[in-house]
């Protein structure tokens, strides 16, 4: 069985998906810095350089226990890092695994910079890890981040009500979403449609 938490890296024609490192930390806090999508996330806001660097530490602590591998998400035609995402709750006994913590700069959005992640990602569980269910979540205040995730095709499972306490207080709600290993090879056509559409 391939290692689910050996650091790998996984390219496209739009993005490279590479282990993320403190080193990501000054370009992603050129995107990241005072993004109004914080609120939808677990990690409170992100106004400085040093919020993003204890984000990232947190995260890549996560990495070191062996439950997520983040990622910094580089765009190819500019070279430039236009985001970050990580498999999460990885558990490999069940092959299942999440795909969360994700966000991108402004520029970025709404580009081929989130299919494609999102094609490389599923492509590596099902077809590599053989993970049988990757789930994705989403604050129920979110309707865009719910849109897109319907968009690829993965199936509404239901809410998770007072599911978590953000920082400032805010009780979220979470809508959860998954894709089976049965159904992957469905969704792995749509995105690649989807994909067409910036060729």
């Amino acid at each position: 069985m391939t290692d689910w938490i050996t650091p790998i890296t996984l390219t496209g024609k739009h993005v490279r998906l590479e282990p993320m490192s403190e080193a990501h930390v000054p370009h992603l806090a050129e995107i990241g810095v005072g993004q109004d999508f914080w609120r939808f996330m677990v990690y409170g806001d992100i106004n400085n350089e040093a919020d993003l660097r204890k984000w990232a530490l947190e995260i890549l602590s996560r990495a070191e226990k062996g439950t997520d591998l983040p990622f910094a998400v580089i765009h190819l035609a500019s070279g430039r890092v236009a985001g970050a995402t990580r498999y999460m709750n990885m558990m490999p006994k069940d092959r299942g695994l999440e795909i969360g913590g994700t966000w991108y700069g402004l520029e970025f959005q709404r580009t081929a910079v989130n299919t494609e992640c999102k094609y490389l990602l599923m492509t590596y569980a099902f077809e590599t890890l053989n993970a049988i269910r990757v789930q994705l979540k989403t604050d129920s205040l979110n309707e865009r981040s719910q849109r897109a995730i319907g968009r690829i095709g993965a199936k509404w499972e239901g809410v998770l009500r007072n599911h978590m306490i953000l920082p400032d207080g805010r009780i979220r709600h979470s809508v959860f979403y998954s894709v089976l290993d049965s159904e992957w090879a469905e969704v792995k056509k749509n995105l690649e449609a989807m994909m067409k559409r910036f060729d």
